[in-house]
């Protein structure tokens, strides 16, 4: 076996042997708040509404 066999093999082994990391706990976005993310999103991407000063018609 050659020396770079050898390190890759004793790599792979580490890295089998070790324990995934836990993620730590977050509370959860409320949904709400990920639609207002949305929308003013896609505000921001409306270039030719913002630029003219128009509002989106309904």
């Amino acid at each position: 076996m050659d020396r770079i066999e050898h390190v890759f093999a004793a790599l792979s082994h580490r890295m089998t042997s070790m324990s995934v990391p836990d993620r730590p706990a977050c509370a959860p976005e409320p949904l709400a708040s990920l639609i207002a993310k949305v929308n003013a999103a896609k505000r921001m991407y409306e270039p030719d509404l913002r630029q003219r000063g128009l509002s989106r018609p309904q």
